[in-house]
């Protein structure tokens, strides 16, 4: 069979080369949005006079088949036929003849094809994962609304550090998403914009009408200048980039998890459902999943990698390199998408043992800093001159095996640099329950300040869903009405007097 293409050759391609030259197990994920993307251009073709309302029944007539066909199981496609927008085509032609079918090709590329396919494609799931990551953040707000007064050991260098409530540890988490949800939201900026109509590189000398199939396609914008479009897979980087970032962030949840729930931390169990035994050792529950997402965090970065070393050399305009834009992603959606699922369930039912929270929180002098402070505060002395007296405290108590809690010790030898802290005072200070209360900057683990974020989080999450809501109505409400025109048309209603919004 003749290739599409295939009118200046005298040969075909030898076995090997076709299949080295195919890409249909890339795109054959994107036979509806091809299909979508081939009508808007066939009614726009019609709109604007470059064909008549006869090949535009015809045309839209099989398209429609192809996609009930292909749902159906009952249209396959052939990799002979190199990649999803020459299957459909080929249908289109078999189906209603070349005298119409032929006439869909017009004022297009399929450089321009492949690129309307990926953005239509790309664009569905950055919402699904935007989706998913404030699903996420719900879990950690409900968890913070819960324990605003719950006191946790923060770390520094994985070291105790000062005593934090979980609630600040649960919102440090829904901000740090709230970053991946912008990051999202760029990308998907720049993936929302209209490039067909671009054709090869140059444009076209047909009268087509590149703000109609936007408004089809439920694009926000046009992407006007048709080189710098066929050129273009900065967009497909730049959501692998906000993918690898959101990747390495549920790395780091995984982390905690990991080393929290082990039997020296005791800090927390992890479901059942999320966990795994050993072969040999019948009392282990292994935190695999969480591993695995911080695993396959790897395979991540890769796929970044690997899209970023094809575009590197690769000048304006079309280029066969650019064939090998898709698998990466594809693979990173992959990964992403379940990371996001297991997550979720694995914070969702995870069970946090509160009394050992406690014990942890005000353990190893977490408290030291807020003693120095209080010096600083009360007793008018520089902080790096109690930095050293309270570092001196610590190290005898130490060496003592005492702790803060030891008033008279520590009473002792506050004493002998000439200073005194009354034991109602020390209880403030050294009791996490009540150090948490004694911050009062902006952003800080105070219980009332916590609150506050709790809030301004939630009304944020709200505002986020509802823009993810408008982002979906926009291209649910283009495809519906192409799918209206689609249908008054193959029942032969005149194109030029259907009204397009």
């Amino acid at each position: 069979m003749a290739k599409l293409w295939g009118g200046r050759f005298n040969k075909d391609f030898t076995a090997d080369v076709e299949e080295f030259l195919q890409s249909l197990e890339v795109d054959k994920e994107m036979v509806l949005e091809d299909i979508w993307g081939s009508q808007a251009h066939a009614i726009m073709l019609a709109k604007t006079g470059i064909i008549d309302g006869k090949d535009l029944k015809k045309i839209l007539y099989w398209l429609e088949r192809a996609k009930k066909d292909y749902l159906s199981g009952k249209f396959v496609l052939d990799k002979k036929e190199e990649d999803v927008h020459m299957n459909v085509e080929r249908y289109l032609l078999e189906g209603a003849g070349p005298e119409y079918g032929g006439k869909l090709h017009t004022a297009r590329s399929r450089n321009d094809q492949v690129l309307v396919d990926s953005k239509i494609f790309i664009r569905d799931r950055i919402l699904e994962i935007k989706e998913k990551v404030m699903s996420l953040q719900e879990v950690f707000l409900r968890i913070a609304g819960d324990n605003t007064e719950t006191p946790v050991p923060g770390y520094t260098h994985t070291q105790d550090a000062q005593p934090i409530t979980l609630a600040y540890w649960a919102t440090a988490y829904v901000s740090m998403l709230g970053r991946d949800l912008k990051r999202l939201d760029n990308a998907y900026s720049n993936v929302d914009s209209n490039p067909l109509g671009s054709c090869a590189l140059a444009g076209t000398s047909f009268p087509i009408d590149r703000k109609m199939t936007t408004k089809l396609l439920g694009f926000s914008s046009v992407h006007r200048h048709s080189l710098d479009v066929i050129s273009s897979r900065d967009f497909i980087a730049e959501a692998l980039c906000a993918i690898t970032l959101l990747m390495s962030n549920l790395s780091k949840l995984a982390e905690e998890l990991v080393y929290w729930s082990t039997y020296e931390f005791g800090i927390l169990e992890l479901d059942d459902s999320y966990t795994a035994g050993s072969s040999i050792m019948p009392q282990k529950k292994n935190p695999c999943v969480a591993e695995l997402v911080r695993g396959r965090t790897g395979r991540v970065y890769g796929s970044l990698m690997q899209l970023l070393t094809m575009m590197k050399g690769i000048p304006m305009g079309y280029n066969r390199d650019l064939q090998e834009d898709k698998p990466p992603l594809w693979n990173a959606l992959a990964e992403i998408n379940i990371a996001l699922d297991v997550m979720r369930g694995m914070v969702d039912t995870m069970v946090i043992n509160k009394e050992r929270l406690a014990e942890l929180s005000g353990a190893n002098f977490t408290t030291a800093t807020e003693l120095a402070n209080h010096l600083v505060r009360e007793k008018g002395i520089s902080f790096r001159e109690c930095h050293h007296i309270v570092g001196n405290l610590v190290g005898e108590l130490a060496r003592r095996q005492k702790t803060f809690m030891d008033f008279d010790e520590v009473d002792e030898e506050l004493k002998k640099t000439g200073i005194e802290v009354d034991f109602d005072t020390m209880r403030q200070i050294f009791d996490p329950r009540k150090n948490i209360h004694t911050y009062k900057s902006l952003g800080s683990t105070s219980p009332k300040e916590v609150v506050k974020m709790i809030e301004e989080f939630t009304d944020r999450m709200e505002q986020d869903m509802k823009s993810l809501a408008d982002q979906r109505k926009m291209i649910g409400s283009a495809k519906r009405q192409t799918e209206s025109i689609v249908k008054k048309v193959i029942k032969g209603e005149d194109i030029r007097k259907i009204r397009i919004k």
